[in-house]
């Protein structure tokens, strides 16, 4: 594999994972979440972090990557991940997902279309830019249903805004693996 392309898969792959590792923290957060509507928002989007591993997961395969190939993000990112996942309320859950991780996953994958070719990698290109505008949507959704039900709206915003001021530091989030050379080793 081309070391072009070899990035292009590891770069889909840590977006993999972390679509996975969404999913879920919003599948254990549904069980724990009193409020009907929050959890009912957080169902949604389960479906849409699969569907965006999902894709992302094939189209590490026409990478020359193996089916569904997952790159864990480096621990800094994983770090912000397992925080957010510990979030207790429905309001501290919705701020620090959707206001303090998302804007930033979503500004990741921004960044993936404008440096990568989109010719060479119009597949690719064409699934993050699915998933940018699947972003956007949850990110309205959330605020859309904070301001109907205004309790689950946190009124400390410090903790969205330094888990999006952390997010933004880690400068990149992929692990990139070591080649493995011709003959195995």
């Amino acid at each position: 594999m081309t070391s072009k392309i070899r990035a292009r898969a590891e770069n889909l792959a840590t977006f993999r994972s972390v679509s996975v590792q969404l999913m879920e923290i919003l599948s254990r957060w549904v069980p724990t979440t009193p409020e009907m509507e929050a959890k009912v928002l957080f169902g949604r989007h389960i479906w849409d972090f699969a569907q965006h591993a999902d894709m992302l997961g094939k189209r590490t395969f026409e990478l020359r990557a193996p089916l569904h190939f997952t790159l864990a993000p480096v621990d800094s990112y994983a770090a912000l991940l397992a925080e957010v996942s510990s979030a207790k309320t429905a309001a501290g859950r919705m701020s620090s997902l959707y206001d303090g991780l998302l804007p930033g996953l979503s500004a990741r994958y921004k960044t993936y279309l404008d440096v990568t070719d989109s010719l060479l990698d119009e597949p690719s290109v064409r699934i993050v830019q699915r998933i940018v505008t699947d972003l956007a949507r949850m990110t309205e959704e959330s605020r859309e249903l904070r301001a109907a039900l205004p309790h689950l709206n946190i009124a400390d915003k410090s903790l969205s805004a330094g888990l999006a001021t952390r997010e933004m530091l880690v400068a990149n989030i992929v692990s990139h693996q070591p080649a493995v050379r011709a003959g195995g080793a």
